[in-house]
């Protein structure tokens, strides 16, 4: 073969191989499966003889969750905008009720984020995510007890019936700090008991005492402060969190969530509305009467995961509302001024106040 048709040779090579190369690679993308994709949608859905505009985010199962906090912390409040963009959310709604009128502006419900409980609620009702994305609801009640063995050997036991929360003036409570309250307990007062790796290294009155990094401060005020005297500086003190239902039935499958917001009252369970707002120790008419903006969740019948807001319900139109979209198990979330959502790349529902806390999804979620 000459020089002449060795160059012809090669060069036809080259344009066969560049053609099936190309080929391969769009027949490739082509059939890749593309994941689901985090979707919004406004619709209509009449409740008896009104409709509503109903705002909704559709969020496939399994996409990364986590609690996220006004300036990272329990106890704060920040611009929705500002709480989304630090958390990097695809998709985002407002979260657990928190003293928006006076006071410290500490949350009312359960939070849990990265398998840690950030704040122990009361009342209503709980969603958690688990590590294999899958989401459960509940009337979820926290409780936190331990021992605390003094270094003469004699071992007592002790609870914590808040967490992360200012007391009430001349109140007589035992409340549990930890690092997600930020670097103090953020007020003075009663006796703190500081625990570090399990140890207890100081005993002392309160004076906006700090969070160690791997411990925790329990502050005992009004009769409760006798408690503290148990914890000799250098007792070993053990923590016990259990997860049980609003019966006081042990929640075994709570064991394993990782992320969690409560509020509530329960709308749909099993696909049914569901709805008993007194029974969940909620007596505020807004709540069982009122009209007002909502949010809400739900779990979906495929295991996704919908966020919704509204601008103006009763709960029992509410409560309708999420069964006809669907919503095998729904919940309502914080409302009125605090009703916010996010997706989409942009804004779908504006709060009306700063934020305490909200639910943030997406990939790349920063913590």
């Amino acid at each position: 073969m000459n020089n002449h048709n060795w160059r012809k040779w090669a060069s036809t090579c080259m344009a066969v191989f560049i053609i099936l190369g190309v080929f391969a690679a769009s027949s490739g993308s082509a059939g890749a499966a593309q994941p689901p994709s985090i979707k919004h949608e406004n619709k209509k859905v009449k409740i008896g003889n009104k409709s509503f505009n109903v705002q909704t985010v559709r969020i496939p199962k399994g996409t990364p969750v986590t609690v996220g906090l006004a300036k990272g912390q329990v106890g704060s409040t920040e611009k929705f905008a500002a709480i989304v963009k630090s958390y990097g959310a695809e998709a985002a709604i407002n979260g657990a009720f928190f003293e928006a009128y006076g006071g410290p502006p500490d949350p009312y419900g359960t939070l849990i984020a990265n398998n840690e409980v950030m704040h122990k609620g009361g009342n209503g009702t709980t969603i958690g995510f688990k590590k294999d994305g899958t989401a459960i609801m509940d009337e979820l009640r926290i409780s936190i007890t331990g021992t605390v063995l003094s270094p003469e050997g004699k071992s007592k036991g002790w609870y914590a019936t808040f967490m992360n929360r200012v007391p009430l003036a001349g109140s007589s409570t035992s409340i549990m700090f930890t690092p997600a309250r930020g670097s103090k307990v953020g007020f003075s007062g009663g006796i703190a008991v500081t625990v570090d790796e399990g140890k207890v290294v100081k005993n002392e009155v309160n004076a906006n005492a700090e969070i160690p990094k791997n411990g925790y401060v329990l502050v005992f005020t009004g009769s409760e402060k006798s408690s503290a005297e148990r914890f000799v500086i250098g007792s070993e003190v053990n923590l016990t969190i259990s997860y049980k239902n609003a019966e006081g039935e042990p929640l075994p499958a709570w064991e394993d969530v990782v992320t969690a917001v409560g509020a509530g009252p329960r709308l749909v369970k099993d696909s049914k509305v569901a709805l008993n707002a007194a029974a969940e120790g909620f007596n505020d008419a807004k709540i069982l009467t009122s009209s007002a903006a909502r949010s809400g969740i739900a779990i979906m019948q495929d295991g996704s995961i919908m966020l919704a807001t509204v601008s103006g319900a009763t709960m029992k139109q509410w409560a309708d509302i999420m069964k006809s979209l669907g919503a095998k198990q729904a919940m309502n979330l914080d409302g009125g001024a605090s009703s916010a959502l996010y997706g989409g790349g942009k804004m779908l529902t504006t709060a009306g106040r700063d934020l305490s806390n909200t639910l943030v999804f997406g990939s790349g979620l920063k913590n």
